[in-house]
């Protein structure tokens, strides 16, 4: 039977998966060109639904807030990352630091992501409340 620990790496990794195909979505919908070019349409409509999916999996598990800033963060620094090369797109110094801005506050999130531990109840020590030891 999988552990906690195991079923939260596997959600991280999903959610790293539909972060990539965010960014293949975000990519072929700039190649799309308004959706006018088929066979970019056609790419961005399958990204789109395997990005849904992997992100729906990882929220199984992983908080929605937590998820959904990661997945957006991933997506964005990658079109990013990426249009330069697919695309006539710049990325200027400025742009940089400020995507570095975004990939630490991705990995702040999930390194704020850690289990909650739970306390053992306590047991009485010596005195015992209950009414059927108390007498008058």
């Amino acid at each position: 039977m999988p552990t906690k620990n195991s079923d939260r790496a596997r959600a991280w990794l999903v959610l790293l998966l539909a972060g990539a195909f965010e960014i293949g979505y975000a990519l072929s919908v700039g190649g799309s060109e308004g959706f006018t070019v088929l066979s970019w349409s056609l790419v961005a409509v399958i990204f789109f639904l395997l990005t849904l999916f992997a992100l729906s999996v990882a929220l199984r598990t992983i908080d929605v807030g937590i998820g959904y800033a990661v997945w957006a963060g991933i997506g964005a620094v990658g079109a990013a990352l990426l249009g330069p090369v697919f695309f006539s797109e710049t990325l200027t110094p400025a742009k940089s630091f400020w995507l570095t801005v975004i990939i630490a506050g991705v990995v702040w999130l999930k390194l704020s992501d850690r289990p909650k531990q739970t306390k053992e109840p306590s047991t009485p020590l010596a005195t015992d409340h209950s009414p059927e030891t108390t007498t008058r």
